[in-house]
C-alpha cells in the first residue's frame, strides 16, 4: 500500500523550492518584527534567511530582499539607538 504519490524528476526539486520560499517569509517576519525588539539578534537571522533563500532560488524573490532590507534596518535601528542613549543596548 503506498500513501504517497511517486516521485518524480520534475517533482524532486520542489521541496527545495518550498523551503527557500519558507526562509523568505521567514526573514520577511524576523526582520519586521526586529524592528520592535530584539534587533540585535533577529536582524542577523532576518539577513542570513534572505540570503540562503534567494541563493537557493526561492519565487518570493521580493519578500527575501524586504527581508535583507529589514534586517540590515534593525541593525542600523540598533546602531543609531546605541549611540543616542551611550549604552550596548537601548530600551524604550
Amino acid at each position: 500500500m503506498q500513501l504517497t504519490a511517486p516521485v518524480t524528476t520534475s517533482d524532486a526539486t520542489r521541496p527545495a523550492a518550498r523551503d527557500a520560499d519558507g526562509m523568505a517569509v521567514a526573514s520577511f517576519i524576523l526582520g519586521l518584527l526586529g524592528l520592535l525588539v530584539l534587533n540585535i539578534f533577529l536582524g542577523p537571522v532576518a539577513i542570513v534567511l534572505a540570503v540562503v533563500s534567494l541563493w537557493r532560488g526561492t519565487a518570493r524573490r521580493g519578500r527575501a530582499l524586504l527581508g535583507l532590507a529589514l534586517g540590515v534596518a534593525d541593525l542600523a535601528v540598533l546602531a543609531i539607538a546605541m549611540q543616542v542613549s551611550h549604552t550596548l543596548s537601548w530600551s524604550l
